[in-house]
Formats: structure tokens, sequence, C-alpha cells
């Protein structure tokens, strides 16, 4: 059985990340409304109603608004950390408690035919934490959502089959743009979000022969464009010795059009 995974939708606006076997078929993230995360599923050809679970990142809005519609709908249980759950409780509307479950921070669990770790990064929510998915010795790694990429952070998603990667913003767009200053501060600081260059620059360490592909994710709306992202980290992984050609691949993510199914081989 093959690994398939899609970013349903990634950005400042909405996330929401599935990834699956024929056994077990997870969604990360609901962070658009229910009939939205709906639409996304059927874009991608794969039924809602086939999903196994959903598991939770943090807690901001752009990761939950459609969290608690979603998982009534279709009957999910929900995994989130204990302090995730705390935050989140308020905003999700009422689950019941067969559909509640602890996935802790630093834990491995097995779904099915697939290996889930978790581990935590540095951002502004409770106790935010991402993941890597591993199926018969194929590695996935969704990474976003962090004021930095640390050693640890690193040595996690080393060596993976493909990478969801943020590449948040460009930092002179961020910097001459008209957000006030503690916006800013926030996004540049240690718990907001990875530039395009650090973006480059953490990949350098974590690339290996087996990465094909990179998809830059959690691009902001303000200040980022596919396209200077592409180039940035194009550029500074060419730079650190990392070439995008036949072997190693960049893609696109947007926050309404889910990237097409692609199967880990």
């Amino acid at each position: 059985m093959t690994l398939q995974f899609s970013v349903l939708a990634s950005g400042s606006t909405g996330n929401a990340f599935y990834i699956g076997t024929e056994k077990e078929k997870i969604l990360v993230d609901a962070g658009l409304s229910g009939k939205e995360m709906t639409r996304l599923f059927h874009e991608i050809n794969v039924d809602p109603y086939s999903l196994s679970k959903i598991l939770v990142t943090h807690e901001h809005s752009d990761h939950i608004k459609g969290l608690g519609i979603f998982a009534r709908k279709y009957q999910l249980p929900i995994y989130a950390n204990e302090k995730t759950w705390k935050a989140m409780d308020q905003s999700i509307g009422k689950i019941e408690l067969d559909q509640k479950f602890i996935f802790n921070m630093e834990e491995t669990k097995t779904f099915g035919d697939i290996d889930v770790e978790s581990f935590a990064v540095s951002h502004d929510a409770a106790h935010p934490m991402f993941y890597t998915f591993h199926h018969e010795g194929k590695k996935v790694a969704l990474v976003t959502d962090l004021g930095y990429v640390s050693e640890r952070i690193k040595k996690t998603v080393e060596g993976a089959d493909a990478l969801i990667f943020e590449a948040n913003h460009d930092t002179e767009m961020l910097r001459m743009c008209r957000y006030p200053w503690s916006t800013k501060r926030r996004i540049l600081g240690d718990t907001g979000h990875v530039s395009n260059e650090d973006c480059a620059l953490a990949l350098k360490d974590i690339i290996s022969d087996n990465t094909k592909r990179i998809y830059l994710a959690h691009l902001s709306k303000d200040n980022n464009m596919k396209d200077l992202a592409r180039m940035s980290v194009a550029n500074g992984l060419t730079e650190y010795g990392h070439a995008i050609g036949d072997h190693l691949s960049l893609h696109d993510t947007d926050p309404k059009v889910p990237t097409p199914l692609y199967e880990v081989g």
C-alpha cells in the first residue's frame, strides 16, 4: 500500500493537510469552513467519510476553523495534546468524549500502517507541535508555524522523502509593509514564522539523497508571493549545493487549491 498526500490548503488564511494509504487516511488541521473542507476532499477524489481521524497542530484559527463542524459531520476522532485541547475548547463547539483523544508532544503513535511522530515547534500558541509520517520505509514531514528551526527539529525531519516546509514571508516585504511594528516583531521573532531565506538555510541541513519534493507552505498573503518564495528558496539551496532539478523539485501550495495527490515512492 503506497503513501499519498495532498496539501489541501496552506497560507495565512487556512491550513489543512491530508495523508493516507488504502488502510489509513489522516487529516491534519481543518483551518477552513466545514463546507470548504468537504470541497477540498472532493477535489482530490478522497471521500471525507473514508477518513480515519484528525490530528491538530495548534489552536490558531487558521488551523482549526472548521475542525468542530467537520469532525461532527463525519464522526471523526480528534487527536491533540492536552494544552491544545484546553486552548481550543471554546472555539470548536461540543465534541463528544468518544471523539477526544490525547496525542502527546514528542510521542510516536501507530495508526493502521502509518507511524506518526509528533515534535515541538517554537510558535506563539499553547503547545504547538507538528508531525512526521512513516510508512514502509518512506517518510513525509510537515513543518510550518515556527519562529526558528532548531537542531532537534532538523534531526527529526531530516532525510524525509517529501517535506512540507514553511516559507512564510520575504523579510524585506515584511519590513516595508503596513503592519504595526508589534505584528512585524511577532512574525520575525523566535515564536513567529520562518522567512524564505531561513527556509533555505534550514533545508540545506535536512535534505538527503532520499528527498525528492519540497512544498513551500504557509505563505503570507501580504508579504510573500509564490514566484518569489520559489526563487528565493531555489537560489539559496543552489548556493548550499542542493540544485533544483531532476532529483529534487520545489512545489507551490495554495490557501484554496489543493495540490494533486502525490504518491511517495
